[in-house]
């Protein structure tokens, strides 16, 4: 048998029967090593090879970030924002769930910590509003995956490091589409909210409005200095997740006062296991990723689709239906790590341009945070929400086709994409596409 086929039917067949995702990748590279009477030492080099990266320690300290906003004021004032902003709207609690996440994206990053965050509070407010239970957990968990396109964004920051291509530019270009989804899902809320009669939020009047923006500013720093350091070149993307950290202690420790100093040594050993889960399965994903790249997967790939069709559009659509199967059975960080190479050889074979397929790619992985059987977010949602999960998915399904609505925008318009960057890091982008 193909050494690649066993390595793929070997890797899903443990996934199947619930191995950890880390160890199924390590022992299905095992195998075919073996098979291949390939030195085993390889399987030690290349796993340490996929963790050997400074820009990767950006990741535990956005992970710590969202423990230090989840833990003080700052979500209940990111709220406040969002409720004076858009709340008054028709549907209100609906909008400030789509804006508060949008906001939130931008100062964690991570969309399991916004669906547990945010859902927390604003699921039982919408169910108590009269919203239905699935609608306000479908709602939750679609906008919650926010987090993975806004930057900073976690993937595009793994996706920038193992598939050598700006971070800075793969966060300026994942602004427009992640703020096109939000408005796409604030739409769509708009819709139904006048359809069944969802009530608004009563205007706080333009002062107590000001307050609230007032109270909320500090917190909003947290983007500006991530990402105007980066396109201003004063920092990498993990120095500015080490000074959107200490910003935000700052404020918990010094201004807010909502965390003690006895809380950190907790939050400190909270956040470094939460690295160590996934960097376990980065590293395996390291091994795995050298054997496709080794046994020529991604030209078998291409040589494949161009048998099917040589018309860029067709290999991309192609390559989007791939990326929705994948999403839903892998989260997004294995899927980019695992199938890096593969996205990339057809991203290059449709003329794509690298910073236009990271983002692409991203926006169509985040998909899989809400379809199952993976789909996290909607899981810890419908937790929060004690929806029935099948009604749950049935009220998801619109709002997660928005998003894939937004990636086939983006894939017929590039500058949807590209238009940010190639106005403020003209030269972090690559030629091509």
């Amino acid at each position: 048998m193909n050494p690649l086929v066993v390595l793929l039917l070997s890797f899903f067949v443990l996934i199947a029967i619930r191995v950890n995702i880390g160890f199924a990748l390590i022992l299905s590279s095992a195998f075919v090593i073996v098979l291949q009477d390939l030195p085993l030492v390889s399987v030690v080099n290349q796993m340490f090879a996929g963790i050997d990266s400074f820009t990767l320690l950006a990741v535990p300290f956005f992970m710590l970030l969202g423990r230090i906003l989840n833990a003080g004021s700052i979500t209940t004032r990111l709220l406040e924002v969002a409720d004076g902003a858009v709340g008054h709207i028709r549907g209100g609690l609906g909008h400030v769930n789509v804006f508060v996440s949008m906001v939130f994206a931008s100062l964690s990053g991570s969309a399991a910590a916004d669906t547990a965050s945010v859902g927390s509070i604003l699921i039982p407010a919408m169910k108590k509003a009269g919203y239905p239970a699935p609608f306000a957990v479908a709602l939750t968990a679609a906008s919650s995956t926010l987090g993975v396109i806004i930057p900073p964004s976690i993937i595009l920051i793994v996706y920038g490091a193992f598939g050598n291509v700006s971070i800075g530019a793969l966060f300026v270009g994942g602004v427009v589409p992640g703020i096109l989804v939000g408005l796409f899902m604030m739409l769509y809320t708009y819709i139904l909210a006048v359809r069944y009669g969802f009530p608004a939020n009563p205007f706080p009047g333009a002062r107590k409005l000001a307050r609230v923006l007032v109270r909320g500013a500090p917190p909003l720093m947290i983007p500006i200095i991530v990402l105007g350091g980066i396109i201003a070149g004063l920092f990498t993307p993990t120095e500015g997740a080490i000074g959107a950290v200490l910003w935000a202690l700052f404020l918990s420790l010094f201004i807010y006062r909502d965390i003690k100093l006895r809380d950190l040594p907790n939050m400190l050993s909270s956040a470094v296991i939460d690295f160590a889960i996934p960097m376990f399965t980065v590293a395996g994903a390291g091994i795995f990723g050298w054997l496709i790249a080794y046994l020529g997967a991604s030209q078998i790939v291409v040589n494949f689709i161009l048998g099917v069709t040589d018309n860029s559009y067709m290999i991309m659509f192609l390559l989007i239906g791939f990326l929705l199967l994948v999403g839903m059975v892998l989260n997004p960080i294995s899927a980019t790590l695992i199938f890096l190479p593969i996205i990339q050889a057809l991203g290059d074979t449709a003329g794509m341009n690298p910073i236009h397929m990271g983002v692409l790619s991203t926006i169509i992985l985040s998909v899989g945070l809400v379809t199952p059987p993976y789909g996290i977010c909607l899981l810890v949602a419908n937790q929060i929400g004690g929806a029935s999960l099948g009604r749950s998915m049935i009220a998801a399904a619109p709002i997660c086709a928005l998003t894939i609505l937004v990636g086939l925008l983006s894939l017929v318009f590039p500058d949807i994409i590209l238009g940010l960057p190639k106005l403020l890091v003209p030269d972090l982008i690559p030629s091509g596409g």
